[in-house]
Parts: structure tokens; C-alpha cells; sequence
């Protein structure tokens, strides 16, 4: 070889080295980050099931670690032996393609492998990925690459689900216990006092390029590809709507009256198994509101931004208010122009206070413009946009190809993040969908409105 490939030849393989150390130390802050959460849990919360569309926590934590044994091991280490032959049947969650799955609504019911094997599970499953990505090369290592980052950003999902499912499981404990202690306050943005009315911010008409094309950072094949499309001018409330703001609407009567209520949501409000009259997990105690949080019983903060409530409830207060949800694409317009460290002031799953914080003061100078603020974290934000395909999508090929597509109906886009979700998991064109009637993720609203110019 002559010296100028040896020195190319050396580039190449000092730059995949320090990809891989970089994954490789992803890869392992991500999979700690998701068993720190269950350090403080007992033996029996990791097989609680409270209802079909939550999952145990120790399935979460086996499902993950299937996920890059199933993908990954098997899919590029040649002769790899799984860690048990049945965990492929009890830790597939929706994979057609790999085979036959315990139902979702039985997964509670799998007291075996106890908590020590699963973690076990992890410890090996953890190392295997590890010790392969040192050993491929090219073309291989390239396809693992992309498919680890899959299940990173995968298990960074299923670690907002450990805390909501947890936190529903737990609500129907008369003993209302924590799952961990509530934080101090420590955001310079806290405020105290009443809330300031909302401000709307005004956006022109335009035509607009919304979503990603395929090469850039990383994104899933849902959030493209990228197109282009024409918005009329509209304006955009520059907070979340607060609980002190919802408590309005119930004194008026809103979970009464049929006319602000779609026709579904009217039927699900009266549902006789569940009948609503306020967000999930809000208690009236002696003519006080209270609230079921991750760090146990607390009262109702006017100030907070509400969360817990269904897409039904979010489009009947905004047409209470003579108002409306934002589309996604004009939630995602607003939050491109608005730049994402300028909005990123919400609180995300690393502070561990896993509830909506209130909004920050605005800091403008006076007479300045108004600025979006808690466009990212504190709570997902309900659009009026049907999860659907954007022009020409194309699911992924293979099994990985059913982890978006195939959901493309009964459901509405969320944006922005949560309390419960990690930082560096959000962006500007992300998609989370939840059908109409869903209250146990953090989900809560932001106001918008037709063009007043």
C-alpha cells in the first residue's frame, strides 16, 4: 500500500472509531438512564398492568433489550444465541414480520422471568452490541449503525412509558405512593403569582417546507419526507393553557355542555365506565382540587399548564374559548422560525420532576415582541392533524418498516415533548400520535386562531 492509502486507510479508521466510541457511549448512557429509573422500585410495581394500553415496567425493560438483540444480534452476528428461545414470543410488542406475541393486554400477567433475569438480559445483551460494533467493518457496520440508533431512540420512548404507565398503575393505589420524591424547584423560569394572559403570535401566510428528507440527522421515516405547504395566516398562543385556565372551563360548565364536544368525545365524556369531569388523576377534596402526580398526592397548581386531558377535551375547550388547535404544520412553522433553543425552556425527563412546569416570565424588553415559550417539554401539545402519511412516504423495508407506517389511522398528531421526555429525543418535526380518548401521557394544549390582520 502506498503511503498516501495507508494514510487514507488510517483517516477511515480513526474516523470509524470515533463514531463508534461516540455510539458505543450513547448506547450506554441511554441504557443506564432507563434501569436509574427503576432503582427504587419494589419487586411487584415491575409486573403492574392497570390497564390494556399501558405496559409492566419489566417488560418495558425486556422489550427494549429484545429490541436490539432481535435487530441487532441477530440481524449481524452471524450464529448469535439468544439469550432464551421463548423471549422472541414474550417481548415481540407488534412485529408481524418477526412472529407470534404475547397480547398487550397480558403482559401483566408474566410474573416470569422475575426482575433479576431481566436485568441479566440487559447485562448481556448490553455487552453483546457493544462487543460487535468493535468488530464490524464497512458496509455491515454502516447498517448496524443506523439500526442502534433505532433502538436508541426507540428505548428513549419506552423510558416516557415506564414513567406514564407507572404513574397510571400507581393512581389506583388507595395508598397513592410516589414512585420518586418530587425535586426542588430549581428553574430560574418559575414565577410566582398569577398567570399573564396569554399573548397570540401572529405568522404570515406562506408557503412552507415542513418535514425531513432522508441523510440528514437522525429522524423517523414518519417526519418525511420533506414538502411543501401553503398555511393562511394565523396566530399561535405563546404558553400552554394552565390548570387555573381549565378550571374555568369546568366552573362554566364545559364538561356539560354537548355543543363544544365533538360527537365521539360527547360519547366518551358519558361513557358509564368512565365519566368525565376533569383531567385524569384530578381529585375535588372538600371544594379543592387536587392532583395525582409521579411524587404522590399534591394540590392543583392554577399556574401549571394542564395535562392529562384527551384530544376530545382539548378541541372542546379551544372551541369553548371561541378558538382552536393549532395544525401540526403550523405548530412546526412556528417552531422553526421561533429557533429551538430560543423555545427550549420546558422541563424534560432529566430534571425527574415529572410534572408540567409553569411557564417562564417573559423577558422582552419592554414594548418588545412577545416569544413561543414551553414549545418543547413540560407537556405533548394536541394538534387537530390526523396522523397520516405526508406525500410520497414510504415505510422503511423489513420488519423495522411496521414501527410507524401501520398506525397512519384513528389518531392525532401531538408535538413538542413532555416532562417525561428526554431532551435529546425531541425536535421540531417530530410526530406523536395517541387516539382521541388517550389521557395518561402528558398531554395538554396550546391555543391558535385564524389571522386577526
Amino acid at each position: 500500500m502506498t503511503p498516501d492509502l495507508q494514510d487514507l486507510s488510517a483517516a477511515a479508521s480513526a474516523g470509524k472509531g470515533v463514531r463508534v466510541r461516540s455510539l458505543l457511549a450513547r448506547f450506554q448512557d441511554v441504557r443506564t438512564a432507563t434501569e436509574a429509573w427503576t432503582e427504587l422500585l419494589e419487586p411487584g410495581d415491575f409486573v403492574l398492568q392497570s390497564m390494556p394500553d399501558a405496559s409492566p415496567t419489566g417488560w418495558h425493560l425486556a422489550h427494549t433489550t429484545w429490541f436490539f438483540e432481535e435487530f441487532v444480534l441477530c440481524g449481524f452476528a452471524p450464529g448469535h444465541e439468544r439469550f432464551h428461545p421463548r423471549f422472541q414470543y414474550l417481548f415481540n410488542s407488534y412485529y408481524e414480520t418477526v412472529g407470534e406475541r404475547v397480547a398487550r393486554h397480558r403482559r401483566g400477567m408474566l410474573s416470569r422471568p422475575g426482575i433479576g433475569v431481566i436485568r441479566e438480559y440487559r447485562s448481556s445483551v448490553t455487552a453483546a452490541v457493544s462487543d460487535l460494533l468493535m468488530r464490524l467493518e464497512g458496509d455491515e457496520l454502516e447498517r448496524a449503525l443506523e439500526v442502534i440508533e433505532i433502538g436508541l431512540q426507540h428505548e428513549q420512548q419506552h423510558q416516557e412509558l415506564m414513567v406514564t404507565d407507572l404513574k397510571h398503575a400507581f393512581s389506583i393505589n388507595p395508598m397513592r405512593p410516589s414512585i420518586v420524591d418530587r425535586p426542588p424547584r430549581a428553574e430560574p423560569r418559575t414565577i410566582e403569582g398569577p398567570t399573564r394572559a396569554i399573548i397570540f403570535i401572529e405568522h404570515d401566510e406562506g408557503l412552507f417546507t415542513v418535514g425531513v428528507n432522508e441523510g440528514e440527522d437522525f429522524t423517523f421515516d414518519n417526519e418525511g419526507p420533506s414538502h411543501r405547504v401553503f398555511l393562511p395566516a394565523f396566530g399561535l398562543a405563546d404558553r400552554l393553557v394552565t390548570c387555573g385556565e381549565w378550571m374555568e372551563f369546568m366552573e362554566a360548565g364545559g364538561y356539560d355542555e354537548p355543543r363544544h364536544w365533538l360527537s365521539a368525545g360527547w360519547a366518551r365524556r358519558n361513557s358509564l365506565e368512565d365519566r368525565w369531569t376533569a383531567p385524569l388523576y384530578w381529585e375535588n377534596r372538600d371544594g379543592e382540587w387536587w392532583r395525582f402526580t409521579v411524587h404522590g398526592d399534591a394540590p392543583v397548581d392554577p399556574a401549571e399548564p394542564v395535562a392529562h386531558i384527551s384530544y376530545y377535551e382539548a378541541d372542546a375547550y379551544a372551541r369553548w374559548r371561541g378558538l382552536r388547535l393549532p395544525t401540526e404544520f403550523e405548530w412546526e412553522v412556528a417552531a422553526i422560525q421561533a429557533g429551538r433553543d430560543a423555545a427550549l425552556d420546558g422541563r424534560f425527563r432529566e430534571s425527574l420532576r415529572f410534572e408540567p412546569g409553569r411557564a417562564s416570565e417573559p423577558v422582552e424588553p419592554a414594548g418588545g415582541p412577545a416569544r413561543l415559550r414551553q414549545l418543547f417539554g413540560d407537556a405533548w401539545e394536541w394538534t387537530s392533524s390526523a396522523y397520516a402519511a405526508y406525500p410520497r412516504y414510504a415505510p422503511d423495508t423489513g420488519a423495522l418498516g411496521e414501527y410507524n407506517g401501520k398506525f397512519m389511522s384513528g389518531q392525532f398528531v401531538l408535538r413538542g415533548g413532555s416532562c417525561a421526555t428526554p431532551e435529546s429525543h425531541i425536535r421540531s418535526t417530530y410526530r406523536n400520535f395517541f387516539p382521541a380518548d388517550a389521557r395518561w401521557q402528558f398531554s395538554g394544549l396550546r391555543l391558535a386562531r385564524d389571522s386577526q390582520n
